[in-house]
């Protein structure tokens, strides 16, 4: 057991440092500068800054398409901003998934009567274990985030606003702007330009490295041997990674 712990913390220690360092960068409430890739022939340009060997891919030609017979700019714009929400997402399961499976947990009870986190191997057994208030919560809380984004920023992202940018609570309802997802520190405001831009590159970077991260342990779950690199130490999961309520009241009542 001791190995297979010390197994699983080496090789998630350097994946995390890798995928989930600018997680936390500070290249956000500055951002309003940084200059917005609106083109594909910006997104080419953009392509060899992330990475100079490969540069730029779109094998589906994603970048050429109209996406509800939107121009060019407006559905680059959602693949952008698709890109780096979902980058942040797979940054925080990355960490998540690592903390679960080493069994770590907040120290005080889950539920007011007392009933602590369950310990598990993996963080889908930790949603699965979990009760529906608590599910519900957290879509909730998600989903009010999702139309913030959406309805608060200046500019929206399908109409030359910022890709990845989060509007701030206002301060009278949340002081001190705690919950103020893109800088609540203020890091970023003695950032030059060029270091806000390096900083967004970062995050785009290792939003995709933490993206493989996260599918290469969601695929050693289910087929062993699938990732060698993480075969006997990614615990197998028996559940639906696509149905995550497939265990909570729903299907007893009849709904899927």
């Amino acid at each position: 057991f001791f190995l297979k712990l010390f197994k699983m913390k080496s090789v998630a220690a350097v994946l995390a440092l890798a995928a989930s360092a600018t997680a936390f960068a500070p290249a956000t409430s500055g951002r309003s500068s940084v200059a917005v890739s609106e083109t594909k022939a910006d997104l080419e340009t953009l392509g060899k800054k992330l990475n100079p060997v490969v540069g730029f891919y779109d094998p589906l030609d994603l970048a050429g398409q109209n996406f509800w017979n939107s121009p060019e700019e407006a559905t680059i714009g959602f693949l952008r901003e698709s890109e780096i929400k979902h980058g942040r997402i797979a940054m925080f399961a990355f960490v998540g998934y690592i903390v679960h499976a080493n069994g770590i947990t907040w120290p005080w009870p889950m539920e007011l009567d007392g009933t602590p986190f369950p310990k598990v191997d993996s963080a889908p057994e930790a949603w699965d274990a979990i009760p529906d208030v608590a599910k519900l919560q957290i879509f909730s809380f998600v989903g009010f985030l999702e139309y913030w984004r959406e309805a608060n920023a200046e500019k929206h992202y399908m109409v030359g606003g910022k890709p990845g940018e989060f509007p701030a609570f206002n301060a009278k309802y949340i002081p001190g702007s705690a919950l103020n997802l893109y800088d609540p520190f203020g890091f970023s405001n003695s950032k030059t330009e060029e270091q806000k831009a390096n900083g967004l590159i970062k995050e785009i970077n290792n939003g995709r490295l933490a993206m493989l991260g996260i599918f290469g342990f969601l695929s050693e779950a289910k087929i062993e041997g699938s990732v060698p690199a993480l075969k006997g130490i990614i615990p197998a999961y028996d559940g639906e990674f696509m149905a995550p309520l497939a265990k909570s009241i729903l299907p007893t009542i009849g709904l899927p």
